[in-house]
């Protein structure tokens, strides 16, 4: 039985060093950047020694530990898009850890990554085309899937400021429409006109019922795009359009009815990350008379229902409401300098001589219940009897006293130098406060007296030390304003009041504002509190001898001296990021018709541009291949009517330039 249990213990000990060579093994791999084998390596030194805690523990904390560091790597490499090397490291994350969240999370957001590269890709050579509305719908979808997309907002912002505008409305017309033309015509019927219009542009235009057969269109334009000339004939008789498809447009009359009919709505969310929703709401209300909206404080979301050209507005409006607060860190710095001097030199006499009766020393025994002596006590004696003696009684123990010692010698020089330095950074937004206390919470014990209840024992604190409160105005001119708020203060001494508890504070506090340049410091000083004392014990009439009375006399001189000063420095993380002017700057139609024409592009609904020109209309237009006949248009006429298409009328040359003088 012994050689059995002899023959365990060693194979025990054989084992333990076993696992711990495996163990150490682990780690080296670990050191050495080959995690996986590692990892795999300690794994099963911990399946072998499942009570072991430590290597347990040090199993999970380097798990975690390179699982965190994968991923903030990944992170990195995604956001410089590269998107090959995220995937090996999200990959590598799952295989230590198969159920993490956020590797899964990373690798289902790398497929949308890519597809939106592609899509950004092709906007980027849409705009090097001149097709900068196509290439501002791209962007638009891409922000539709991720509205934080770094280069996806980079590209909108450059695409706005090139002047772009895609129109919500879908699907959008062909870019036929932004092919030049020249329009000459006085009194012309306006269905002829359109007619002539769709026959060049390959466009179809459907008419409400309502739209009068008789109008006339005068209208003289020279090489502008065929879009423009449009709008120009709704403005000009009241009318107002819709498209239906790529190659339709329908023309109804432009009033409240048929704008309820016709007019489409868009419904937009808009997750803000730094202005309040209700804020947005109430701006999109009182600018665009918008009434559908929603108002989500929760979320921080703002969603409208209204026409394209009111959304486009709002977006606008939002981007630059919906800009970071500056921020800034004040560094500031509390000393208080204090400079203390006592001085105490002389003999101290006693004050006092007494005559009368000393009680001597007593003994006490502490008895216990069967009569023997526990204990004695000791009071010693030559102290003053207390109370009222008769001094007839026993004349003989009367004596004179003085205090003892009966004579002191004072030799104390003491110079104090102490400095108490606070130097807290804090990081505070625009217009908000910061507050700081540095100190102490005293209690203060309160009795009061209850009806029917006793005494009612309450507590309440005080707060001492450095209190400060700053609240800052960063201009974009970099200058801080800052309000601030000093208050030091100390307990003087206790103020007892029955069973209460109070304390004199002595305390002293400014309150200022200053404007400052970013990294500029400025000094607070001159807060001095200064206390000369001066005090002299001396015997009357010796004490004032010259020269002789320092030996019948102590001098007790008490300099004190206390400084506060502040120092306070701004430093602007970052300012308020202005909107590109595009932004902050655009037309918004008119009273009667937001976003309408004389809107942002000129259009409500602008079409992309084909880069294709026409110069002018000729007189006989073909038909255009495959064009659907429109309902109640008069077909065109290579000889047109007199009563239906009057011939343009021509212009007049231009003069010829005066010759140079």
């Amino acid at each position: 039985m012994k050689r059995l249990l002899f023959r365990l213990l060693i194979l025990s000990v054989f084992a333990g060093c076993a696992s711990n060579k495996a163990f150490m093994e682990g780690k080296q791999l670990l050191l050495d950047g080959r995690a996986e084998e590692g990892f795999a390596r300690l794994e099963e030194v911990v399946k072998q020694s499942p009570d072991n805690v430590e290597y347990k523990s040090y199993l999970y904390n380097q798990r975690e530990r390179f699982i965190n560091q994968w991923l903030a790597q990944a992170n990195t490499v995604q956001l410089n898009s590269q998107f090959d090397d995220a995937e090996i490291l999200y990959r590598r994350v799952l295989n230590l850890d198969p159920q993490n969240q956020r590797a899964q999370a990373g690798l289902d957001g790398l497929v949308q990554e890519r597809r939106h590269r592609l899509m950004l890709d092709e906007a980027q050579a849409q705009q090097q085309k001149g097709e900068v509305a196509p290439a501002l719908a791209t962007v638009r979808q891409v922000l539709a899937d991720n509205p934080r997309h770094r280069d996806a907002r980079i590209m909108l912002r450059r695409l706005e400021e090139q002047g772009g505008n895609d129109s919500i409305v879908s699907p959008q017309l062909k870019s036929a429409l932004a092919r030049p033309i020249t329009l000459e015509f006085r009194d012309a019927s306006l269905k002829a006109v359109f007619e002539i219009i769709s026959r060049t542009a390959g466009v179809n235009f459907v008419y409400d019922k309502d739209v009068r057969a008789d109008l006339k269109a005068t209208i003289f334009v020279r090489n502008t795009t065929i879009e423009e000339a449009v709008q120009l004939l709704l403005v000009s008789n009241q009318l107002d359009r819709r498209v239906l498809n790529d190659r339709t447009i329908m023309i109804y009359p432009n009033n409240p009815a048929k704008q309820k009919d016709y007019q489409e709505l868009v419904v937009k969310s808009f997750y803000l990350a730094n202005a309040e929703a209700k804020d947005a709401a109430n701006l999109i209300r009182t600018l665009l008379k918008t009434r559908d909206i929603f108002v989500d404080d929760k979320r921080n979301l703002v969603v409208m229902r209204d026409t394209p050209e009111a959304v486009r507005l709002a977006e606008k409006l939002i981007a630059s409401q919906d800009l970071a607060e500056p921020e800034a860190i004040l560094e500031v710095e509390v000393l208080e300098v204090n400079r203390a001097r006592l001085q105490n030199l002389g003999i101290e006499w006693p004050g006092q001589v007494g005559y009368g009766l000393l009680q001597g020393g007593t003994t006490t025994a502490v008895l216990g219940t069967g009569g023997n002596t526990i204990s004695e006590v000791t009071t010693p004696g030559n102290t003053v009897a207390q109370g009222v003696i008769d001094l007839r009684a026993n004349p003989s123990r009367l004596t004179t006293f003085i205090a003892n010692p009966a004579l002191l010698v004072n030799l104390r020089a003491q110079d104090t130098n102490a400095n108490v330095l606070a130097n807290p950074r804090i990081r505070v937004k625009n217009h908000e406060k910061a507050k700081i206390h540095i100190g102490d919470k005293v209690p203060v014990f309160t009795s009061t007296a209850v009806v029917n209840a006793g005494i009612a024992q309450s507590v309440s604190y005080l707060d001492v030390g450095v209190k400060l409160e700053v609240q800052p105005t960063i201009g974009l001119d970099e200058d801080v304003t800052i309000d601030v708020g000093l208050e030091v203060s100390s307990i003087v001494k206790q103020v007892n009041f029955g069973d209460s508890i109070a304390y004199q504070i002595g305390s002293r506090a400014v309150d200022t504002m200053l404007r400052l340049r970013n990294g500029e410091t400025q000094v607070l000083a001159g807060l001095i509190q200064d206390e000369d004392r001066s005090s002299v014990t001396k015997i009357p009439g010796l004490g004032d001898l010259p020269l002789l009375g320092r030996l019948f006399s102590t001098n007790n001189d008490n300099r004190s001296k206390s400084e506060i000063v502040l120092l306070i420095t701004p430093h602007i993380v970052h300012n308020l990021a202005l909107p590109a002017r595009n932004i902050s700057e655009f037309r918004a139609g008119t009273e009667s018709s937001i976003g309408g024409m004389g809107a942002v592009g000129g259009a409500p609904s602008p079409i992309p541009s084909s880069g294709v020109s026409s110069r002018s209309v000729p007189p006989a237009v073909p038909a255009v291949p495959g064009m659907i006949p429109l309902p109640g248009i008069v077909p065109f006429q290579p000889t047109p009517a007199p009563s239906t298409a009057p011939a343009p009328v021509p212009i007049p040359p231009p003069a010829a330039p005066a010759p140079a003088q």
